[in-house]
């Protein structure tokens, strides 16, 4: 699984002029589930954000988590994650999971992730979102776990 991660003021997700999900400080996931990927990568995925060290402290020093801060995690699909590029200008999602098993592995995530953190918003999966934020720092952080 690969997620990329970005450390926010705030962050929303909007479908249709609507806003479905939205957070203050914390950290927007961009999430993309692959081929092959199932429960287990999920599951560490989401211990290793839970537990980065990406937030300042009182020296300045990035050495929070967003558990320690109370921030938020706003969680959005986004398969285009496993772009290749390799063969030519066009991108290639062959990597991607398929749509059901993508869509399966993201609603586990989420449901896994409001098990654990108190403040946890999202998008849509499939859905056309504009997804608008203020990154902290900048921060973004890109991260896979593999099997």
């Amino acid at each position: 699984m690969k997620a990329l991660l970005q450390r926010v003021a705030e962050a929303r997700v909007d479908i249709g002029g609507r806003t479905v999900g939205a957070i203050e400080a914390g950290l927007l996931v961009l999430l993309c589930a692959e081929r092959g990927d199932g429960d287990v990568l999920a599951d560490r995925l989401l211990a290793k954000i839970l537990k980065l060290r990406i937030f300042s402290d009182e020296a300045g020093k990035m050495n929070r988590s967003v558990q320690d801060i109370g921030g938020g995690l706003l969680v959005v699909s986004q398969f285009t994650l496993a772009a290749d590029v390799s063969g030519g200008n066009r991108p290639s999602f062959t990597q991607a999971a398929p749509p059901d098993e993508g869509r399966r592995l993201y609603e586990y995530f989420v449901a896994r992730a409001r098990a654990a953190h108190p403040v946890v918003a999202t998008g849509e999966f499939g859905a056309d979102m504009q997804v608008r934020l203020v990154n902290d720092g900048p921060v973004t952080i890109p991260l896979q776990i593999s099997s």
